[in-house]
């Protein structure tokens, strides 16, 4: 039996006919941030919830911390710590009353002030939940999926609603909770949050995961290549090459001195998500067509 904190192997979950979660197998390390990366309706959110035991799955294997999720019980959620897209916490009761409700359910929670402070939350401990806005409540999300000291933390799209100052401030939260050796799960739209956090991704499209990796490695050496961009009479041309700084000499060479709109641009990790998505989603539509025309 595998010691990872997460197990997967040819994990499914179907509703009728439809397949959300198409047979995908991967691990996460002990202390490792992994992303789940993928448009909305991919696969994402129910492969998080059948790992967290909210939702069972159709076949395939799953482990998580050692348990099967469908039989975990409370000693195994005990060690859990998940964030959820939405929630549904109390707005009658302080953000402080709160925390230290939740605090009482584990054996070894996190001083209730350090999480608030931690959160950015330390002017509204006193302040009813139903008083603050959207991005401070994700923020009591977050404070709630971490006070009880989780050895395995969910976190499903954990920034919404966050500013920029914010979003950074959790950056450095999580960054915190990994040098403690927390396990992280997370899923993001925001693909700078993922190359910032993630030491490997996974990319899940149409139910199926594309590609699984580091996150420098994600999309392959190709997707890499750098792209190399100027205009030339008039006309702007570009190209990709390993060597950008060497076409760039050659081009500034035959133009004799500056070249007219000259950039190069390294594919950041959006770009490559982009490309893979888009890719995947045209050849999975093909593939449909193909088989609705065979049908007819």
């Amino acid at each position: 039996m595998t010691t990872s904190p997460v197990h997967v192997r040819n994990l499914k979950k179907q509703y009728g006919t439809f397949t959300a979660v198409d047979g995908i197998s991967f691990e996460i390390h002990d202390g490792e941030t992994f992303a789940l990366l993928g448009p909305n309706g991919a696969g994402k959110s129910t492969t998080i919830e059948i790992l967290e035991g909210y939702r069972d799955r159709s076949s395939g294997e799953a482990r998580v911390l050692g348990t099967d999720p469908q039989h975990g019980g409370l000693d195994w959620k005990s060690q859990l710590g998940i964030v959820l897209q939405s929630s549904g916490e109390s707005g009658n009761v302080t953000v402080l009353e709160q925390l230290t409700h939740f605090a009482g359910y584990y054996p070894n929670p996190r001083n209730v002030a350090e999480v608030i402070d931690a959160v950015g939350l330390d002017g509204k401990a006193k302040t009813r939940i139903a008083k603050l806005s959207g991005g401070q409540r994700r923020r009591v999300d977050v404070a709630l999926g971490i006070i009880g000291r989780p050895r395995l933390l969910f976190l499903d799209e954990p920034t919404t609603g966050f500013d920029p100052e914010a979003r950074r401030q959790f950056w450095e939260l999580i960054n915190q909770l990994k040098a403690e050796g927390t396990t992280i799960l997370l899923t993001t739209h925001y693909l700078d949050e993922a190359a910032t956090l993630a030491d490997r991704a996974g990319v899940i499209v149409g139910g199926k995961l594309v590609d699984i990796g580091p996150i420098d490695d994600i999309g392959g050496h190709d997707a890499r290549v750098p792209l190399v961009r100027w205009r030339q009479d008039g006309v702007v041309r570009e190209e990709r090459t390993a060597e950008p700084t060497a076409l760039a000499a050659r081009l500034y060479a035959e133009a004799g001195g500056e070249v007219p709109g000259l950039e190069i641009t390294r594919p950041s990790l959006e770009d490559i998500y982009l490309d893979m998505v888009g890719n995947h989603s045209a050849a999975q539509e093909s593939v449909a067509q193909d088989v609705r025309g065979g049908a007819a």
